[in-house]
C-alpha cells in the first residue's frame, strides 16, 4: 500500500470567506526505503565485494543523515567531520575512481549543504548523480543502472588502454 499524506489547499470565496480543503494524496516512498533497496540490489552485482579479493572490482558504502541532531550531536558531528549534504552512497572502484549518489524523494528539494557539497565534489572530479525515487523499485532500478554503465565505462577504457 502506498505511503499517503494530507493535502490542503485555501480558496477565498467571492464573499471573502477562506475555505480550506483537506485530501489524501500519494507521498511517494521514503529515501531510506530507497536507499535500503538499491544497496541490497547493488550488493548482489558482479564483482561486487566487502573485502580484497579476486573478482572484486568495487563496493558500496553508505549512510542516512536526513535526521535532525540535538545541538550537542550537531557539535560531535562537526568535531569529527561529519559534513552536511554529503551524499547518500558512495561507490568505489578499481582504478581509484568514486561516484557518488544523492537519493531524493519525487518531490523532495536538493538543500543549499547539498548543492554546495556536491559542487565541491564535481569540482574535485567526482562524478555525482542524483536520483529521484517516485517507487522504490524505480528508485532503485536506476542506481543501479547508475553502477553498471560507471562500471562498464571503466571497462570500455580498459580494453581500449591494452
Amino acid at each position: 500500500m502506498p505511503r499517503t499524506r494530507l493535502a490542503r489547499s485555501t480558496r477565498t470565496t467571492a464573499n471573502g470567506t477562506k475555505v480550506t480543503t483537506t485530501r489524501v494524496v500519494e507521498a511517494g516512498p521514503l529515501e531510506w526505503q530507497i536507499q535500503a533497496e538499491a544497496y541490497r540490489r547493488v550488493r548482489q552485482l558482479p564483482g561486487y565485494g566487502d573485502e580484497a579479493g579476486p573478482g572484486v572490482r568495487f563496493t558500496c558504502a553508505a549512510d542516512f543523515n536526513a535526521g535532525r541532531r540535538s545541538p550537542q550531536q550537531a557539535t560531535i558531528a562537526k568535531a569529527t567531520g561529519i559534513k552536511a549534504g554529503e551524499e547518500d552512497m558512495r561507490f568505489f572502484a578499481s582504478g581509484a575512481r568514486v561516484l557518488l549518489v544523492e537519493l531524493k524523494g519525487p518531490k523532495t528539494p536538493v538543500s543549499e549543504d547539498q548543492r554546495k557539497r556536491h559542487a565541491l565534489h564535481r569540482h574535485l572530479g567526482f562524478r555525482v548523480e542524483v536520483v529521484r525515487g517516485k517507487t522504490i523499485d524505480q528508485g532503485a532500478s536506476d542506481v543501479v543502472s547508475l553502477v553498471r554503465g560507471w562500471l562498464d565505462a571503466a571497462n570500455d577504457n580498459e580494453a581500449k588502454a591494452a
